[in-house]
């Protein structure tokens, strides 16, 4: 059965966070009313304290999804808002999932939308960076599932035969001078940031891995570019070799020259 991914929409995300946003700010006038009585009897400043932190938290959180608005919107945002955006999307974000069942819609279209604003909020910033500090991580299941070369210690490993799309990242790599890494899950595909360090990621993955990678890296600038699953997922993927070489492309300075071989541009 193939799995086809549907083209994503920033507007859903935005929508749960917003929804998200006004049910933790009813629920937080609701402790604050509940716990009134007990924190008065106690001290009669208590009340006034926990409705002024209750209060700066929302305030904070609303900021941030203000910023995240207007970033997608195409104003120009201060950088504290960018960093009150990422917090307020790990706060709201398991509830948005949440709501988004409520209203029928499944976790991975919720995912493919937060994975869609998160690549337009990174395009928009124009992070440039040389081609020795942009990292490719790509899963491995794009390599072919009979395949004898283990790929994830050592990508030249890999013989380029052709049957999967392994060899033709590989070039990409080489040609554009980036590191490429082929990890088996996140746990190493963060020891690899460690060890590299780049200054920013291309990550090919799932719906899942690439919405919890963007969150555990972050600040460091991520692209994410969904992987396609023809034969299902984990299980010999593939990807749209033009949205990785453009996202090569929106990390590296435009006077860049890209790496001519054969007699033409590979």
């Amino acid at each position: 059965m193939i799995d086809v991914v549907p083209r994503p929409r920033k507007r859903l995300f935005l929508t749960l966070i917003l929804i998200s946003l006004a049910i933790t700010a009813l629920s937080s006038y609701g402790l604050w009313i509940v716990s009134q009585p007990g924190l008065t009897n106690i001290s009669s400043y208590l009340p006034m304290i926990l409705g002024t932190l209750l209060a700066a938290l929302i305030l904070a959180v609303a900021s941030g999804v203000s910023g995240i608005i207007l970033a997608i919107l195409g104003f120009p945002t201060l950088g504290i808002f960018q960093g009150l955006a990422w917090s307020a999307v790990n706060l709201l974000f398991p509830m948005a999932i949440c709501v988004g069942k409520l209203f029928d819609f499944d976790k991975e279209r919720v995912e493919r939308s937060f994975i869609e604003v998160s690549n337009h909020l990174i395009r928009q910033k124009h992070i440039t960076v040389n081609p020795n500090k942009l990292l490719i991580l790509t899963p491995h299941c794009m390599q072919q599932e009979t395949c004898p070369h283990k790929i994830t210690r050592d990508v030249s490993n890999c013989r380029r035969c052709g049957n999967c799309q392994i060899g033709d990242l590989s070039k990409l790599a080489d040609n554009y001078g980036v590191h490429l890494a082929i990890v088996t899950g996140g746990t190493l595909a963060r020891r690899v940031v460690k060890t590299i360090r780049p200054q920013a990621v291309l990550a090919i993955a799932c719906e899942r891995d690439l919405t919890s990678g963007i969150q555990d890296v972050f600040p460091l600038p991520v692209i994410g570019v969904l992987n396609e699953r023809p034969f299902g997922p984990c299980c010999n993927t593939r990807v749209d070799l033009d949205k990785v070489e453009q996202a090569i492309l929106s990390f590296l300075p435009k006077d860049n020259p890209r790496k001519v071989k054969d007699g033409g541009i590979q």
